[in-house]
């Protein structure tokens, strides 16, 4: 795992256009193994980050639905149990 990518799933703070893109950008060049592309592999380099980031922003919007209600599951399970 990149330990410069920071995790962007919180149960209650949505991840900003800006914060994923700078993960999409430290995968990218995780992979590629270019901190900063020469201009001839910019642009392969930038299409990359753009695919990932929207990529990225598909899965958050899936687990946040989800999320919501696997939370208030888990909140309705722990109430019963302690009960």
């Amino acid at each position: 795992m990149c330990r410069s990518i920071k995790t962007l799933r919180h149960a209650d703070v949505v991840a900003t256009d800006e914060e994923i893109r700078a993960a999409a950008r430290q995968f990218v060049r995780k992979v590629s193994g270019f901190t900063k592309p020469s201009p001839r592999h910019e642009a392969a380099f930038e299409q990359a980050v753009d695919e990932i980031s929207i990529a990225s922003q598909r899965l958050l919007a899936s687990v946040a639905g989800n999320l919501a209600g696997h939370t208030h599951a888990h909140a309705h399970a722990g109430a019963h149990i302690s009960s």
